[in-house]
């Protein structure tokens, strides 16, 4: 659901009644991941999407059963061999769908209203981070009902029923917000491995991850264009005014003139930020990657020929950089696309990033037999007991 937030968000200010159908599961080929999600209002307006267009006929109808009935449903959709034209997956796979009304009045609007106020527009338009838990199976009463988990571990809203239940799934809840992800939880009715199971599905909102790009050339321009297309916020870096300015990167979120690694020592890094090195000069590179290897990034690439890797190399293990460390550096930056233009260029080094984000190996489907889709690394099961992770 919170994928469409801002519209949403713009549908309860206006004070539109409407339903989500949201993927809560998802097996084989699906198109779409859990979190995905199509709404409808009253008028019949439709936004969002459940599965790239296989079944969207049938959930709009659900949703408009789901407007005028007050209930919550939770279909299954697979598919069926058996008839050409039956409503389905051609894709093979299966999806769990979940379909709430939002009408005024309902006991879960408000906590719906609040989650969609801090998603909306991510960090810049102020939102934040937040995650709405929502019961997805179990007893009938508690179906759809909704809970908002804050970063803080504070939380509005509930499910009405064991008051333990409210405090299991708001600090599972928080783990699952903490590494961003979205995933659903097996507990008990009474918040624990007792009472009937329930299935509550966590959709986590978060700021857009970072990517720092070092080296205003014409290579980070392209790259920043396609940074943005992928959702990240942009910095460029460059310790050289007459480069590092906004006529050569308007499309950035964030111009810094400072050497590399005096910025990167004072700036906010997480597990999703992504370093991109193209400044291939070895007073930028040198100071800057022995910084970045050692901080807890998703990803540190640099740019430049194979004798430049190897003598930046040479330069870090004398700067007391370890093999295991260098083992993180992706250099010379990107897959191998056989680009040449700026534009190639940037999309060889974003497919780098998408692959190695979601496990994927880089190479051609066509004739290969491996996954067409990933689902990257998985966090630590000891961090997040009875997690399954989408």
């Amino acid at each position: 659901m919170l994928d469409i937030a801002d519209e949403l968000h713009r549908w309860v200010g206006q004070g539109r009644d409407f339903a989500v159908a949201t993927v809560v599961a998802v097996g084989g080929s699906a198109p779409r991941q859990p979190g995905a999600a199509l709404a409808v209002d009253a008028d019949g307006t439709a936004i969002g999407s459940v599965s790239g267009g296989c079944v969207e006929g049938a959930v709009y109808e659900l949703c408009r059963q789901a407007l005028e009935d007050g209930e919550p449903v939770l279909e299954r959709f697979g598919y069926s061999d058996e008839d050409a034209f039956a409503v389905g997956l051609t894709c093979g796979g299966v999806i769990d769908i979940l379909v709430t009304p939002v009408r005024t009045g309902d006991p879960v609007r408000p906590v719906v209203a609040a989650a969609l106020a801090s998603a909306a527009g991510g960090e810049a338009a102020g939102g934040e981070a937040a995650a709405l838990a929502r019961i997805v199976s179990g007893p009938a009463e508690l179906r759809g009902r909704a809970l908002l988990v804050r970063p803080d571990g504070s939380y509005d809203g509930g499910f009405g029923a064991h008051p333990g239940l409210d405090r299991t799934v708001a600090a599972e809840a928080r783990a699952l917000l903490d590494a961003g992800l979205t995933g659903t939880l097996e507990i008990g009715e009474q918040g624990s491995r007792c009472g009937a199971p329930l299935t509550v599905l966590v959709e986590s909102s978060v700021p857009p991850p970072r990517m720092i790009v070092f080296g205003a050339i014409d290579f980070a321009s392209a790259l920043v264009r396609i940074g943005k297309f992928l959702g990240y916020h942009v910095t460029v870096c460059d310790a050289r005014p007459v480069f590092a300015t906004r006529t050569r990167f308007p499309e950035a979120d964030e111009i810094v003139v400072e050497w590399p690694h005096r910025y990167l020592e004072r700036t906010d890094v997480d597990a999703r930020t992504v370093l991109c090195v193209l400044t291939h000069d070895a007073k930028f590179d040198v100071p800057l990657l022995r910084l970045a290897l050692r901080l807890p990034v998703a990803y540190v690439g640099a740019m430049g020929s194979r004798r430049t890797h190897l003598d930046r190399e040479r330069r870090l293990r004398q700067e007391g950089v370890t093999d295991l460390e260098l083992a993180r550096l992706r250099s010379p930056i990107g897959l191998d696309l056989g680009a040449r233009t700026p534009e190639e260029t940037a999309l060889s080094i974003a497919s780098e990033i998408v692959a190695h984000r979601r496990g994927g190996t880089g190479v051609p489907l066509t004739g290969a037999h491996t996954p067409i889709h990933h689902d990257g690394p998985a966090p630590n099961p000891a961090d997040v007991p009875s997690l399954r992770v989408s």
